[in-house]
Protein backbone atom coordinates (compact mmCIF):
# COMPACT_ATOMS: atom_id res chain seq x y z
CA UNK A 1 0.00 0.00 0.00
CA UNK A 2 1.25 3.83 -0.51
CA UNK A 3 0.55 6.00 1.50
CA UNK A 4 2.03 9.77 2.13
CA UNK A 5 1.76 11.61 5.00
CA UNK A 6 2.66 15.11 4.57
CA UNK A 7 2.75 18.47 6.79
CA UNK A 8 3.04 21.71 5.21
CA UNK A 9 4.21 24.31 7.47
CA UNK A 10 5.05 28.24 7.71
CA UNK A 11 2.97 31.20 8.09
CA UNK A 12 -0.73 32.95 7.38
CA UNK A 13 -0.69 33.61 4.02
CA UNK A 14 1.99 31.84 2.35
CA UNK A 15 -1.10 29.67 0.89
CA UNK A 16 0.09 26.82 2.09
CA UNK A 17 -3.96 25.52 3.54
CA UNK A 18 -4.77 26.19 -0.25
CA UNK A 19 -1.62 23.94 -1.51
CA UNK A 20 -3.03 21.20 0.78
CA UNK A 21 -6.10 21.31 -0.27
CA UNK A 22 -5.70 21.75 -4.06
CA UNK A 23 -2.78 18.07 -3.34
CA UNK A 24 -5.71 16.58 -1.89
CA UNK A 25 -8.93 17.15 -3.89
CA UNK A 26 -6.41 16.18 -6.92
CA UNK A 27 -5.61 12.94 -5.57
CA UNK A 28 -9.47 12.14 -4.93
CA UNK A 29 -10.67 13.61 -8.13
CA UNK A 30 -8.03 12.47 -10.56
CA UNK A 31 -5.87 10.18 -9.55
CA UNK A 32 -8.30 7.89 -7.81
CA UNK A 33 -7.14 7.97 -4.59
CA UNK A 34 -7.91 8.28 -0.51
CA UNK A 35 -7.26 11.78 0.83
CA UNK A 36 -7.83 13.71 4.04
CA UNK A 37 -6.76 17.21 4.55
CA UNK A 38 -6.90 19.02 8.25
CA UNK A 39 -5.31 22.84 9.02
CA UNK A 40 -4.33 24.77 12.14
CA UNK A 41 -3.43 28.59 12.84
CA UNK A 42 -1.48 30.32 14.79
CA UNK A 43 -3.35 33.09 16.89
CA UNK A 44 -2.81 35.54 13.65
CA UNK A 45 -4.86 33.99 10.74
CA UNK A 46 -1.76 36.34 8.52
CA UNK A 47 1.66 36.14 9.53
CA UNK A 48 0.82 33.93 12.04
CA UNK A 49 2.14 29.79 12.35
CA UNK A 50 0.15 27.61 10.11
CA UNK A 51 0.33 23.75 9.44
CA UNK A 52 -1.81 21.46 6.80
CA UNK A 53 -1.21 17.94 7.08
CA UNK A 54 -2.32 15.84 3.86
CA UNK A 55 -2.57 11.93 4.03
CA UNK A 56 -3.19 10.41 0.60
CA UNK A 57 -3.65 6.36 0.15
CA UNK A 58 -4.19 3.91 -2.24
CA UNK A 59 -6.15 2.37 0.28
CA UNK A 60 -8.29 3.37 3.51
CA UNK A 61 -7.15 5.93 5.61
CA UNK A 62 -8.21 5.13 9.52
CA UNK A 63 -6.73 8.25 11.45
CA UNK A 64 -7.03 11.57 9.73
CA UNK A 65 -3.80 13.12 11.52
CA UNK A 66 -0.47 13.25 10.85
CA UNK A 67 2.22 12.33 13.84
CA UNK A 68 5.14 10.98 11.86
CA UNK A 69 5.25 12.60 8.39
CA UNK A 70 7.27 11.49 5.84
CA UNK A 71 7.08 14.51 4.03
CA UNK A 72 7.49 17.80 6.05
CA UNK A 73 7.75 21.54 4.31
CA UNK A 74 8.70 24.56 5.98
CA UNK A 75 8.56 27.54 4.82
CA UNK A 76 9.55 29.68 7.75
CA UNK A 77 12.39 28.91 10.59
CA UNK A 78 9.38 29.27 13.24
CA UNK A 79 8.06 25.80 11.41
CA UNK A 80 10.89 24.14 10.98
CA UNK A 81 11.87 24.85 14.62
CA UNK A 82 8.19 23.85 15.83
CA UNK A 83 8.02 20.90 13.70
CA UNK A 84 11.38 19.54 12.31
CA UNK A 85 11.52 17.16 15.13
CA UNK A 86 8.43 15.06 13.71
CA UNK A 87 10.01 13.75 10.74
CA UNK A 88 9.93 10.18 10.07
CA UNK A 89 13.34 8.74 10.52
CA UNK A 90 14.44 8.78 6.42
CA UNK A 91 11.54 11.19 5.72
CA UNK A 92 11.97 14.28 3.46
CA UNK A 93 12.37 17.60 4.67
CA UNK A 94 11.91 20.38 2.12
CA UNK A 95 12.76 24.47 3.27
CA UNK A 96 12.83 27.44 1.42
CA UNK A 97 15.97 28.72 1.58
CA UNK A 98 15.44 32.37 1.61
CA UNK A 99 13.38 32.02 5.09
CA UNK A 100 15.04 28.43 6.99
CA UNK A 101 18.41 27.80 7.92
CA UNK A 102 18.69 24.06 8.44
CA UNK A 103 20.55 24.02 11.66
CA UNK A 104 19.07 20.91 13.58
CA UNK A 105 20.43 17.09 12.93
CA UNK A 106 17.32 15.79 11.46
CA UNK A 107 17.60 11.66 10.31
CA UNK A 108 15.84 12.91 7.29
CA UNK A 109 16.95 14.05 3.93
CA UNK A 110 16.90 17.84 3.89
CA UNK A 111 16.09 19.78 0.61
CA UNK A 112 16.89 23.36 0.64
CA UNK A 113 15.24 25.23 -2.12
CA UNK A 114 14.87 29.02 -3.46
CA UNK A 115 11.50 28.81 -4.08
CA UNK A 116 10.33 32.26 -2.82
CA UNK A 117 13.31 34.17 -4.61
CA UNK A 118 12.66 32.02 -7.67
CA UNK A 119 8.90 33.04 -7.73
CA UNK A 120 9.52 36.70 -7.25
CA UNK A 121 12.42 36.78 -9.65
CA UNK A 122 10.14 34.60 -12.46
CA UNK A 123 6.98 36.32 -12.09
CA UNK A 124 7.50 39.08 -9.89
CA UNK A 125 5.38 38.61 -7.13
CA UNK A 126 4.74 35.59 -4.55
CA UNK A 127 1.23 35.66 -4.81
CA UNK A 128 1.58 32.34 -6.51
CA UNK A 129 4.35 30.72 -3.95
CA UNK A 130 2.22 27.76 -2.54
CA UNK A 131 1.90 26.45 -6.23
CA UNK A 132 5.52 26.75 -6.61
CA UNK A 133 5.75 24.55 -3.67
CA UNK A 134 3.23 22.80 -4.67
CA UNK A 135 5.11 22.11 -8.47
CA UNK A 136 8.23 20.88 -6.34
CA UNK A 137 6.37 18.64 -4.25
CA UNK A 138 4.92 16.57 -7.05
CA UNK A 139 8.56 17.48 -9.42
CA UNK A 140 10.48 15.01 -6.28
CA UNK A 141 8.28 12.70 -5.42
CA UNK A 142 5.74 12.13 -7.66
CA UNK A 143 2.73 11.54 -5.41
CA UNK A 144 0.52 13.14 -8.22
CA UNK A 145 0.73 13.50 -11.47
CA UNK A 146 1.67 17.22 -12.73
CA UNK A 147 -1.59 17.61 -15.30
CA UNK A 148 -3.93 16.77 -12.60
CA UNK A 149 -2.75 19.30 -10.35
CA UNK A 150 -3.50 21.48 -13.72
CA UNK A 151 -6.79 20.37 -13.84
CA UNK A 152 -7.60 21.07 -9.97
CA UNK A 153 -5.94 24.80 -10.43
CA UNK A 154 -7.97 25.57 -13.60
CA UNK A 155 -11.35 24.25 -11.73
CA UNK A 156 -10.13 26.65 -8.20
CA UNK A 157 -8.80 29.90 -10.10
CA UNK A 158 -10.20 32.12 -12.85
CA UNK A 159 -8.70 32.18 -16.12
CA UNK A 160 -7.04 35.36 -14.86
CA UNK A 161 -4.78 33.09 -13.03
CA UNK A 162 -4.31 30.62 -15.31
CA UNK A 163 -0.95 32.02 -16.31
CA UNK A 164 0.49 32.33 -13.06
CA UNK A 165 -0.08 29.24 -11.48
CA UNK A 166 1.00 27.45 -14.52
CA UNK A 167 4.52 29.52 -14.35
CA UNK A 168 4.86 29.11 -10.74
CA UNK A 169 3.60 25.27 -10.95
CA UNK A 170 6.28 24.83 -13.94
CA UNK A 171 9.50 26.67 -11.87
CA UNK A 172 8.59 24.85 -8.89
CA UNK A 173 8.02 21.34 -10.60
CA UNK A 174 11.51 21.86 -12.09
CA UNK A 175 13.04 23.01 -8.94
CA UNK A 176 11.78 19.09 -7.71
CA UNK A 177 12.57 16.95 -9.96
CA UNK A 178 16.00 18.10 -10.33
CA UNK A 179 16.42 16.50 -6.32
CA UNK A 180 14.10 13.46 -6.92
CA UNK A 181 15.49 10.37 -5.79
Amino acid sequence: MTRYRIIFSGSGGQGLVSAAIILAETAVMYENLEAVQSQSYGAAARGGATRADVIISDGPINLPKVFQPGILICMTQEAYNKFSNLIRPGGLLIVDSKFVETTRKVDARQVELPLHQTVVEEIGSPVALNICVLGALIGMCGIVKKSSIEKTLAKKFPPAFTAGNQMALDIGFEMGFEHAE
